[in-house]
């Protein structure tokens, strides 16, 4: 794992890609810095802090677009699943050489409040839960990007797509409030995605038997709820959306709240996609 980490970090310094996401994300925030801080002479770092979100929709996608689909164009990914290496611990090193770019790039952010500290006083706890945010955000953005990377052989598709699947985690709480509230759509909802997981299943195991207990099981304990409390079903649409939103849990730490069930979700959520991502490379391995 470490020697795919160097190797990934070292092609970022390497090639342009690396360079280009620093650049780009330095630039857009530098500028947003000058004009809602410096040149509105104001001490308040919250409100540059609030649009580093939309930066990333807009960088993570470059930094993440060739990290497996350049492998498929170039066919060298049959040789990486030929080495002695775990492919969890391929995608592992691969994801981790994001995050330090990602790290780097965020570092250099640091010199804004230090700027700001001496013509003002600064809120240390809004600050740090900001960075701390900023860090498990990314993280997430960057599994979202890697598994999308691994899906196609071509760095545009890839980074057009990262960035489409971005925008609605951006969004999805939002689109809650348009979803339908009754019992009945909840009910749908629900089979819709108990389908989905079974088609999952079967296309990565191709148990038919295993797809069908699936949908059997999902089907009986649907029913089970339904009888016993209906109401649960009420608005759950909406509910749902608002759990997968990774924004809304980040809203939290600009304000210096650190809640636990924010940084497990953040957590679960990166080892859900490195999973996805390492199952889908597993599944090439051996077809």
């Amino acid at each position: 794992m470490l020697a795919v980490f160097l190797k990934e970090l070292r092609t970022y310094f390497t090639t342009p890609i690396g360079y280009i996401f620093m650049g780009v994300f330095l630039l857009i925030s530098g500028i947003l810095f000058t004009t809602s801080n410096i040149f509105a002479m104001n001490s308040d770092y919250s409100s540059f802090l609030g649009s580093l979100v939309f930066i990333f929709l807009l960088v993570i996608p470059l930094l993440t677009m060739k990290i497996l689909s350049e492998e498929r164009k170039q066919k060298t990914d049959q040789l990486l699943l030929t080495v002695p290496i775990a492919t969890g611990k391929i995608i592992t090193g691969k994801f981790l050489a994001a995050m330090a770019l990602y790290l780097i790039t965020m570092s250099v952010t640091f010199l804004y409040p230090l700027f700001l500290s001496f013509h003002g006083k600064l809120d240390a706890a809004q600050i740090i839960g900001s960075y701390i945010g900023f860090f498990l955000l990314g993280a997430s953005f960057i599994s979202i990007g890697i598994f999308v990377s691994s899906l196609s052989d071509s760095q545009a598709s890839a980074a057009i797509l990262t960035f489409c699947v971005l925008i609605i985690t951006w969004i999805i709480d939002f689109l809650g409030g348009f979803m339908p509230q009754s019992i009945a759509s909840a009910v749908i909802f629900t089979l819709i995605i108990v389908i989905g997981g079974a088609a999952w299943m079967y296309s990565t195991t191709k148990n038919t038997p295993a797809a069908a207990l699936v949908i059997l099981a999902g089907m009986i304990l649907i029913g089970l709820l339904y009888l016993i409390n209906k109401e649960l079903f009420f608005n759950l649409i909406a509910k749902t959306f608002s759990w997968f939103s990774l924004t809304k849990r980040f809203s939290d730490f600009p304000m210096g709240i650190l809640k636990l069930d924010a940084i497990v979700y953040y957590v679960s959520f990166c080892g859900f996609f490195l999973f996805l991502t390492t199952q889908r490379l597993e599944k090439q391995r051996w077809s």
